[in-house]
């Protein structure tokens, strides 16, 4: 009689979408990112960011970086800069709160920017700037909330260049999206990709990050095969829309853009070899082709030998199982007992024995099954007699 094996949960997806935020998101490499996954390959980094607003203010040293830092990043911006600049006074209140900035005194730059900003004459120029610096200032103290308050006010203010007043409107979406108010980050990322013109990838990334973050997956898998498309080598694009296809249920096509990818040798992390043997777990036809890619991450000590590696190894003995393939399912629920939390392995591998006919070891494996411990002792007994 063919007793069916136990069967543990089938394997969730390894990967979770998150694209690359803007370089802002990273909290000046604080730890505050939310879970959100960001990366300095994002937009403007904080040094070169820094570097802008030291230009700006006349505190840079050196005339190729103040060139550099105030080069267009926006070229094809719909939005006509303002002219309005720091009065003398201010300008020398604002190097101050820079230099507070600069020494991580961040708690009492934003208590400057903030007075220089409520000054009754303060002009628009003076309140965006010293609203940026509150907004950088409050992201490294972990306070989102007014980061996102601040930079708000700064977009508000309308008196920031161009390369200011977008890099603002950026962070201010990173900030939302860290916040999880994604509706909100959606809409100041559109207002910024639809004023900017920016064909950047990295912002079509944010946007498929915040779509997944709303739910929206198929849109968000849209847009990364899109990207994918016109940059097949870029990996995290590779990952997001992997990511997305497992989240809208579309396995079949995760699969084959990880398949491709790891053909190519484009694989090279333990949670991508995760993603792809967790996808072809979760399709229906597709779990032989998962052997190759476990037994390659074991090969290459990607994979480690655990508790979470057992759970692969018994849903493809299972899947075998079902198959009348009982060699595999024999060979892989006995790689999978040894390293499993418990003896559920072991019971099953001492019912797939007893079904071959294999009494010895099926009373060898029952009794193993007891000594690690299951839920059911009694199927494990009867096998012993």
């Amino acid at each position: 009689m063919k007793t069916v094996p136990t069967a543990p949960l089938l394997l969730l997806a390894a990967i979770t979408a998150g694209a690359a935020m803007p370089a802002f998101a990273q909290m000046s490499g604080s730890s505050s990112q939310s879970g959100q996954n960001t990366s300095s390959a994002g937009s403007e980094s904080m040094r070169a960011q820094r570097e802008r607003r030291k230009a700006e203010l006349g505190q840079s040293k050196n005339d190729d970086k103040a060139q550099a830092a105030t080069a267009p990043l926006f070229p094809n911006a719909t939005r006509q800069e303002p002219d309005a600049k720091a009065s003398s006074k201010t300008l020398k209140a604002l190097q101050g709160v820079q230099e507070l900035y600069e020494k991580q005194d961040y708690a009492n730059a934003v208590a400057k920017a903030e007075e220089i900003a409520n000054k009754a004459d303060a002009n628009p120029y003076e309140k965006g700037f010293a609203y940026q610096l509150a907004g950088s200032a409050s992201a490294d103290l972990n306070n989102e909330a007014k980061a996102a308050e601040y930079f708000q006010k700064a977009l508000d203010s309308n008196g920031l260049d161009n390369n200011s007043h977008y890099q603002v409107m950026s962070n201010l979406a990173a900030v939302q999206l860290s916040l999880e108010q994604n509706d909100a980050a959606l809409k100041t990322l559109d207002r910024f990709l639809a004023e900017t013109k920016t064909t950047d990838t990295k912002y079509q990334a944010m946007r498929g990050s915040i779509l997944a973050s709303l739910g929206r997956n198929d849109e968000a898998a849209k847009l990364y095969k899109d990207l994918l498309a016109k940059n097949p080598n870029d990996k995290r694009v590779l990952m997001n829309a992997v990511a997305s296809l497992q989240q809208a249920d579309q396995y079949d096509q995760a699969n084959a853009l990880l398949g491709e990818a790891y053909k190519k040798g484009q694989l090279t992390e333990a949670r991508e070899y995760k993603a792809l043997y967790a996808g072809y777990l979760n399709s229906d036809n597709s779990w032989k082709e998962a052997i190759p890619v476990i037994n390659d991450g074991v090969a290459k000590g990607l994979l480690p030998q655990d508790a979470e590696l057992a759970k692969a190894y018994m849903i493809v003995a299972q899947k075998a199982y079902v198959e009348d393939d009982t060699k595999t399912a024999a060979e892989m629920y006995a790689k999978a007992a040894p390293i499993a939390a418990d003896g559920e392995a072991y019971l099953n591998l001492a019912k797939v024995y007893s079904y071959q006919g294999k009494k010895a070891e099926a009373r060898e494996a029952a009794q193993k099954a007891l000594d690690k411990g299951i839920k059911k002792p009694d199927e494990a007994k009867t096998l012993l007699k």
